[in-house]
């Protein structure tokens, strides 16, 4: 199996915090993303093939906690933190991402990728999806979260969505990374089926969701002139370590 735990993943793993969420500033409002009860298919429902693939990969990705490498990962891929995330996919992206070292990035990143996940909300309420581990009165990999978890609908992933919308936003200012990134948001999806929080089509359908949210971003004029920062400030400081 390939390894995808970078060397920071100690810092996370059997001591995971949940800390201070970063300042955010959004730029388009819930209301103004699509809504994706309109454009979307609804979850599988219980019987016929597409929720005995749901049941089955359900099954696979409790195989796969038995790795403790893969587990790990699947650990390292719940953490609900914009400080993780962007800890995580500094390793794709090729340069480390945070408010000091990368402050235009780091602006493009949090809040590009905070103002996509909102797309998740009138989903989850609307079909309120139970969740695979609730489902199979069985624990996820987190069970101290069971209870909270079952609170919010499964449908779709809002993981997924933040995965995918860091390597989107990313992908725009360091092209050269985009399959890095692509490659690590794919993993991240399969992490939420290992963990027992997702169903696979709730993992798929959220890519998707991903996507619509980050077309939408484009037309926000703050966040054109935020990538533009961006992309200058990767330009500047990888031409400096050349």
């Amino acid at each position: 199996m390939k390894s995808f735990i970078p060397a920071f993943v100690a810092l996370f793993f059997g001591a995971i915090v949940l800390r201070a969420q970063p300042a955010v500033e959004l730029y388009l409002t819930e209301e103004e993303l699509p809504d994706l009860v309109q454009c979307l298919p609804a979850p599988p429902d219980t019987i016929g093939e597409a929720f005995t693939h749901d049941i089955m990969r359900y099954m696979w990705g409790k195989t796969q906690r038995l790795d403790p490498e893969r587990l790990a990962v699947a650990k390292l891929d719940a953490v609900w933190d914009l400080d993780t995330l962007r800890t995580i996919y500094s390793e794709p992206f090729g340069l480390e991402i945070s408010a000091e070292k990368t402050p235009e990035i780091y602006r493009a990143f949090v809040n590009g990728v905070s103002t996509i996940e909102q797309i998740r909300f009138r989903p989850k309420a609307h079909y309120f999806r139970m969740r695979p581990y609730a489902r199979f009165h069985e624990d996820s990999i987190f069970p101290q979260d069971d209870a909270w978890l079952a609170t919010e609908g499964s449908y779709p992933s809002g993981h997924t969505i933040r995965a995918w919308s860091a390597a989107l936003v990313l992908s725009e200012i360091n092209p050269a990374a985009a399959e890095a990134l692509f490659a690590r948001a794919f993993v991240s999806g399969e992490s939420r089926v290992i963990a027992g929080c997702h169903w696979q089509s709730d993992v798929d359908a959220s890519a998707t969701a991903a996507c619509i949210g980050y077309a939408r971003l484009q037309t926000s004029l703050r966040y054109r002139v935020q990538i533009a920062l961006a992309r200058e400030e990767f330009r500047r400081l990888t031409a400096a370590g050349q």
